[in-house]
């Protein structure tokens, strides 16, 4: 099972979530209690390996501007969080992992043709679009629906369901920001533990 990081604002927390083997580092250049400037995201990207998957979160952004940012930053991946239409993803010269904020199985078809890599399912909207710790009803999704899509599970994991979250989706990849945290910062032994439980060969990781 892949894991992806989220909500990385310091160096210190981007290196020890790799180490302890997360897959993909996730930057907020939305509106967010965890935003982070270009610059210092740039600055985090220069020291992770090669093989991280490096994500932008963007929300209603201009494509000029995200852009912008993914090539200064040096971003893989762009995630769009907010109303953007297909016409718009298609339009970005990177992959795209598309979120879409979730309380059941509602509005899953509608986005299941969006022209994406990924497709992330998040938890309910909140203050922000994401990173809110408020996971949707897994039971009423239907993982045989995904058309092939690699889907992301994302909104309210933890290590203590983030098995049941594998079980019920299983995604191609969990995406944690709060769950990991303490006191609004990154928790490293959450980070260690949270990727520990998700990677288990118990439930079906690797």
């Amino acid at each position: 099972m892949k894991v992806k990081i989220c909500g990385i604002t310091d160096v210190e927390a981007a290196i020890a979530a790799v180490e302890c083997g997360a897959d993909a580092i996730g930057f907020v250049f939305a509106e967010s209690k965890r935003r982070v400037q270009p610059d210092r995201a740039k600055e985090i990207v220069s020291e992770l390996p090669e093989y991280v998957l490096k994500v932008g979160v963007f929300v209603n952004e201009t494509i000029e501007e995200i852009e912008n940012i993914a090539n200064n930053v040096g971003l893989t991946h762009i995630q769009l969080h907010g109303d953007e239409p297909a016409s718009f993803s298609k339009s970005l010269s990177l992959p795209v992992i598309k979120a879409l904020s979730l309380q059941n199985s509602d509005g899953l078809e509608t986005i299941m043709n969006y022209p994406c890599e990924y497709l992330l399912l998040d938890g309910p909207k909140g203050k922000y679009r994401g990173g809110n710790g408020t996971a949707f009803d897994w039971k009423s999704i239907n993982s045989d629906n995904f058309m092939g899509k690699k889907v992301i599970l994302a909104g309210g994991l933890t290590e203590e369901n983030v098995e049941e979250g594998i079980r019920l989706i299983a995604p191609f990849m969990v995406d944690v920001s709060s769950g990991v945290e303490t006191d609004g910062k990154k928790d490293l032994k959450k980070i260690q533990s949270f990727i520990d439980m998700a990677k288990s060969k118990l439930i079906g990781g690797k």
